[in-house]
């Protein structure tokens, strides 16, 4: 058993807005096409959507880079950082980027797979042995729950494609949702609790046979990594990802002397105006998003780190000389998995499957935007969004900080923005 670790933002912030920028270039290490450059240009018109979008009746501030083969195309902070409107937003600033932590920790245990100690249809139970012999909920209520054996054990397969039966769908699971809600998982001091908490929880739904997305199958590969790797799981992510990437801005908690760059996180109220929204890591900037290093949501990061990390995955892995991912791992990870189970799986939504850790796109058409087949990414719950097409050798991430509430909460940005970086490129 380990401690749990701490991961935490270590680069000196840079004075002014043009040091900002130098660090943003840097990462790019490219040809940058300056905001003020873009008139007459079609990306201009993803220029003129992020200014709307942070008028003063939307989203306080935005940061977004997208990179086309190989060169940076666009990049640029617009609006404010902080609820007030006072602080502009630099394109250094520090977000919340909850659920986009999902692929690093795929990447983390992908990374051991290629080292051969572990297999994606290995037991779960074979790591953490609490999960052997799993029941599923067929009945009853929350005091008194009909279980049945699962017909299958979960494999760290179905904890990637979160096919593993845990759930919180209240209208088709509400005895297990309900049970799972009981767990409190969110309060729990280390992975390892995470761990115990989720082994006493009978599943939804028997493994490999449903698609619900919970955080808790995220969690659950986090703490495999400990098990595996031997080491907490914040050292493996910053020894193995972090840092090679140079993704220093990047961890679980933000140091006191970096908080004034992390960005506020607003919400809603009923009459659509703005409000900082209740959480911990709102009203205190830079502290830790739950109690444990959450591989499901937990990290802090910049504009320019997950650059660094999504043209790692877009470069087959590789990345200043050195070798993350193989080749065949990245085409694995960003391949639909649900539609190689027997019988295929039903996604979340039309036009895309899931591949491990992020969705994957299976028809443009379908799905109702411009985009590639193959695509992969994923989005954070206080709006972060990022994309990869190795199709069009293409990175577009957009960063915001606002948590959907009330009534009359604003309008997501991510089918606009990713039709009009699709509409720019050549």
């Amino acid at each position: 058993m380990h401690p749990t670790a701490t991961t935490t933002v270590t680069a000196p912030p840079p004075t002014g807005r043009s040091a900002a920028c130098r660090l943003l270039a840097a990462t790019l290490a490219c040809a940058l096409v300056p905001a003020s450059a873009l008139a007459g240009d079609r990306w201009q018109r993803l220029d003129d959507f992020l200014q709307r979008s942070t008028a003063a009746d939307g989203y306080p501030g935005a940061v977004a880079v997208v990179e086309v083969d190989g060169r940076g195309a666009f990049h640029g902070s617009r609006g404010h950082a902080d609820l007030a409107r006072t602080r502009p937003m630099r394109e250094d600033s520090i977000f919340r980027i909850y659920s986009m932590t999902k692929p690093v920790t795929s990447v983390a245990l992908l990374m051991l797979m290629e080292e051969g100690r572990l297999s994606l249809d290995d037991p779960l139970s074979r790591y953490l042995p609490a999960f052997a012999d799993r029941q599923v909920v067929v009945g009853g209520d929350l005091r008194h729950p009909q279980l049945a054996p699962s017909p299958r054990a979960i494999t760290l397969r179905h904890l990637l494609t979160h096919t593993s039966g845990f759930a919180a769908a209240a209208d088709a699971h509400p005895v297990a949702t309900r049970l799972l809600s009981a767990a409190d998982v969110d309060s729990a001091i280390s992975l390892q609790d995470v761990a115990a908490r989720l082994a006493a929880l009978p599943l939804a739904d028997a493994p490999g046979t449903h698609f619900h997305y919970e955080g808790s199958n995220t969690e659950l590969l986090a703490r495999v990594v400990e098990v595996v790797g031997g080491q907490p799981f914040a050292q493996f992510l910053q020894q193995r990802i972090f840092d090679p990437l140079a993704m220093r801005d990047t961890g679980f908690e933000v140091p006191a002397a970096q908080r004034g760059r992390v960005v506020d996180l607003p919400t809603s109220n009923d009459d659509s105006s703005l409000r900082l929204a209740g959480t911990a890591s709102a009203r205190t900037p830079g502290v830790r998003l739950k109690g444990y290093d959450s591989g499901a949501g937990g990290l802090y990061s910049t504009a320019a780190d997950y650059l660094a990390f999504a043209r790692m995955l877009l470069d087959d892995g590789r990345s200043g000389g050195r070798q993350l991912l193989s080749r065949k791992t990245v085409e694995l990870m960003m391949s639909d998995q649900l539609g190689g189970f027997e019988p295929a799986i039903a996604s979340a939504g039309n036009g895309e499957g899931f591949g491990l850790g992020g969705y994957v796109v299976t028809d443009p058409a379908a799905r109702g935007r411009l985009g590639s087949v193959g695509q992969f990414g994923w989005s954070g719950a206080a709006s972060t969004y990022f994309t990869i097409d190795r199709r069009e050798k293409l990175v577009a991430i957009l960063l915001m900080q606002y948590l959907p509430g009330g009534d009359r909460p604003l309008a997501s940005p991510s089918t606009r923005f990713y039709n009009l970086v699709y509409q720019a490129i050549p």
